[in-house]
């Protein structure tokens, strides 16, 4: 699909990944839809962007993110690609976290993002095209220490995305899972501690990781390939990300259940 004139819709579109996609996708001729809680910075972020709409709001705000929704469908009609990119990590040990991060973490991570989602599906499959990106981690494939509710909220995400993915293949929409290893973002200074505070400091391995430019190049191309699970990592979290991957023939299996009815049996009983 060439995305010359495609609308695409980034949420956490202010910094990282989700800006250095917003570059990607406008240096391939696509019209951006910015969002995250930052306004300032969004803007600038939009200043290079070329034609865009910028959308500020909290992820977590329902009301917010239907009149967001709404109004990024009407900006052209359309929202071909939606990448759901909100979210924030976690640096402490169970032992000594809040129940409240848990909360906190799995509401932005994984509740936020499946909302967002939701109030595309319907659009998407109607029109029957789009789609959906999910930015998972490594840590959604497989269980980091210190990071226990960030795991918990992306291998959550992972399951959504994965029964999603099944249940709109017969409406021609296409999702996608990406996994980052450590990219070379501010995931790690904005990560919150056993108290729900930020960190404030980073992590050698994440200031050393892919540079954000680059991985969202593999991204954008890996999603224009058609592929269903997006490995966007080095070295041994690679390797950690292959060894869990999901064989293709599952995901086929999936769809197939789905295109045979089982859908339809399941709300008949």
């Amino acid at each position: 699909m060439s995305l010359k004139d495609k609308t695409v819709w980034i949420t956490g579109a202010s910094s990282g990944i989700g800006a250095a996609l917003a570059r990607e996708y406008v240096s391939r001729g696509a019209k951006l839809i910015l969002s995250g809680r930052d306004q300032a910075r969004l803007d600038e972020v939009a200043a290079d962007c070329g034609e865009c709409l910028v959308l500020p709001f909290d992820v977590r705000d329902d009301a917010a993110l239907a009149d967001a929704t709404g109004k990024a469908i009407e900006w052209q009609g359309d929202v071909d690609v939606a990448i759901a990119n909100a979210g924030v990590s976690q640096r402490s040990r169970a032992l000594k976290t809040d129940i409240q991060v848990y909360r906190d973490i799995i509401d932005i991570d994984l509740t936020a993002q499946i909302a967002f989602a939701q109030g595309l599906i319907g659009h998407m499959a109607e029109r029957g095209s789009g789609s959906l990106a999910f930015i998972s981690s490594i840590a959604g494939k497989v269980g980091v220490p210190m990071r226990t509710a960030y795991s918990a909220a992306k291998f959550g995400l992972a399951g959504y995305a994965d029964a999603l993915r099944a249940e709109l293949s017969i409406n021609g929409v296409q999702v996608h899972t990406i996994f980052p290893g450590s990219i070379a973002t501010g995931v790690s200074r904005n990560a919150l501690t056993a108290d729900g505070s930020n960190r404030g400091r980073s992590d050698d391995v994440i200031d050393n990781g892919i540079k954000p430019d680059a991985a969202a190049k593999i991204m954008v191309d890996a999603m224009e390939a058609g592929e269903r699970e997006i490995i966007v990592a080095e070295g041994v979290e690679q390797q950690m990300g292959e060894m869990r991957r999901t064989p293709e023939q599952l995901h086929e299996q999936m769809a197939g259940m789905v295109a045979a009815g089982y859908m339809d049996k399941m709300e008949a009983e």
